[in-house]
């Protein structure tokens, strides 16, 4: 099982909405055709998509220290930049709340 940041990263590469981060792993996974081709399907909607590209960044960051480093450092700027990545997983009993910045209360 990929660590937690592993699938938080899937999950904005899944949105294509990181660019740069998005164009790093574009990259990486350019010399591997299956590899790119489950990065470029993998879909918020889809959560096994999202398991099978942090599967591969997993395993991309173990064959290659440097790509990892660069992973890590291209998430933080994207974290540190305002990018907001919420994650559920598993089943959800109730109610849920993804949310960044919050003025005020929340009812349900």
């Amino acid at each position: 099982m990929p660590e937690p940041i592993l699938i938080s990263i899937a999950t904005a590469l899944s949105t294509k909405a990181a660019t740069t981060l998005f164009e790093l792993v574009k990259k990486k996974f350019s010399k591997d055709p299956k590899a790119a081709a489950e990065l470029e399907a993998a879909s918020p909607d889809k959560p096994e998509t999202i398991s099978a590209v942090a599967e591969r960044l997993e395993a991309a960051g173990k064959e290659d220290p440097e790509f990892a480093a660069a992973l890590r450092s291209e998430w933080s700027q994207h974290a540190e930049s305002g990018g907001v990545t919420n994650q559920v997983s598993g089943t959800v009993q109730g109610n849920v709340v993804q949310a960044r910045d919050i003025q005020g209360g929340i009812s349900f």
